[in-house]
């Protein structure tokens, strides 16, 4: 092989072993076994798993917020964009279920970037704006917009990683159920929401 085709090689080992196992439980020794090489060969790739890791998750982050980007960038209405964000997720999901249990995986210690969180981050952060005119159109602060992006990025993200392992509902079933549930929710906004069960000062 050469160094080039050898590299992506132990990136596909690296990648199936992290979604199997995770991080933590997968050793370079395995990769490399699995590979059929010596230990040094990955060191030398990649300077050692958390090189690895860092690659492969790297890849999945660019193969899902691709995906999203593409699907926020349609100026086709608000609700075409919620639909069309959530089925970008529930794709990915669906196409690369490795892929997924990756990003939702604990990442190492001390990684702060490269983790779902901040796919998360970087998606809500796309969102913030699009709720922001939608809000001021509608009469509503737009300073909330932060906080909804928060929540509607976290009820998406959160039931994709349900549905991964209970395919008992079709995509398009959960798609259609969360957009549901999010429009509707964003339909009925109080201008000035308040707590029930917290008195009025």
């Amino acid at each position: 092989m050469t160094g080039p085709e050898r590299r992506e090689q132990l990136i596909d080992v690296g990648r199936k072993l992290f979604a199997d196992k995770g991080f933590e439980a997968t050793t370079v020794e395995e990769v490399a076994s699995r590979a059929n090489v010596s230990k040094p060969v990955v060191y030398e790739h990649f300077g050692g798993k958390e090189g690895l890791y860092a690659v492969v998750v790297d890849r999945e982050i660019q193969a899902l917020l691709g995906g999203i980007s593409a699907a926020l960038e349609e100026p086709e209405g608000a609700r075409v964009m919620l639909e069309r964000a959530t089925l970008a997720l529930l794709d990915y999901i669906e196409s690369d279920p490795a892929g997924f249990r990756i990003l939702v995986r604990d990442s190492p210690p001390g990684q702060a970037t490269g983790s779902f969180a901040s796919v998360l981050g970087d998606v809500a952060g796309q969102v913030e704006h699009l709720l922001a005119a939608e809000f001021k159109q509608r009469g509503i602060d737009p300073k909330s917009a932060p906080i909804h992006a928060q929540m509607l990025v976290g009820m998406v993200a959160l039931t994709g990683q349900w549905w991964l392992d209970r395919r008992k509902f079709k995509k398009d079933q959960v798609a259609a159920h969360l957009v549901n549930l999010a429009w509707n929710g964003l339909s009925g906004l109080d201008r000035s929401p308040r707590l029930v069960t917290v008195p009025r000062s």
